[in-house]
């Protein structure tokens, strides 16, 4: 019988989503939760972008990604230290979780601010209220996930504002290249490239679109008004059909 020792082999820690929090605190293990919002919506970009072929979701994914690349260099260059070095390795300054959701919010802000626009319920103030929560939970969302990062932490204060602005910064720089500009000038150098890239051969194979070109809400009240159509067309065959067999 061997009495050769098993081979231990080396193993690591996933450090996307490995986060340590206070177990004793309802508030803490729920800040831990947001704090992987931005491993989170990286399936969500996926998803939507193949589903829907919409051209803004890879733009704001492709996007989110170059801010991301961007933190990895300003960390590198900066390279400060995290305020407890317990926590993780790496470099704090700025927080790319931080610099995450400032993009995210402002991206998203000014798209549903200049581009998108909503089916008036008939009331004022329905229409207003709804501006209103969705922004306000926006921004919520990115400031909480924020704050989880100084309160678990991983970040100082000044990391965790200064990766916030950079976000946002970065995010309202990108969107007005990648949609103001092309969407309001159509023959600017901007536009013109949006143009091909929406009607070249494999756009087109791959049925790449631009709904808001269109449609103020991107044809989402069209789509299901023909579906209405389609479906109560169905049911009145349905129950002709139901009658006769009586």
């Amino acid at each position: 019988m061997s009495t050769e020792e098993p081979t231990v082999i080396p193993r690591a820690a996933l450090d996307l989503t490995y986060v340590l929090y206070n177990d004793s605190s309802l508030l803490s293990l729920a800040l831990a939760m947001l704090t992987l919002t931005p491993i989170l919506l990286n399936p969500a970009y996926a998803a939507l972008a193949v589903w829907t072929r919409e051209l803004i979701f890879f733009e704001m994914w492709a996007g989110q990604m170059l801010c991301e690349c961007s933190n990895y260099v300003l960390k590198h260059i900066i390279q400060q230290e995290r305020p407890n070095k317990d926590l993780g390795d790496g470099y704090g300054f700025p927080s790319s979780h931080s610099q995450w959701m400032g993009y995210f919010a402002s991206f998203l802000i000014l798209h549903f601010s200049l581009r998108h626009r909503w089916v008036p319920t008939g009331y004022r103030i329905l229409d207003l209220a709804r501006n209103v929560l969705l922004y306000t939970f926006i921004i919520a969302w990115a400031a909480s996930v924020a704050f989880s990062r100084y309160y678990l932490s991983y970040h100082s204060i000044p990391q965790v504002l200064w990766g916030f602005m950079i976000g946002v910064a970065f995010g309202t720089t990108y969107y007005m290249v990648v949609e103001h500009i092309p969407t309001r000038r159509p023959i600017s150098p901007l536009g013109k490239f949006r143009t091909a890239l929406l009607t070249n051969p494999l756009s087109t194979w791959f049925r790449l679109r631009d709904g808001w070109s269109v449609w103020a809400d991107s044809g989402t009240e069209a789509q299901w008004l023909r579906w209405r159509e389609e479906w109560d067309k169905q049911r009145l065959v349905a129950k002709k059909a139901d009658a006769k067999s009586q």
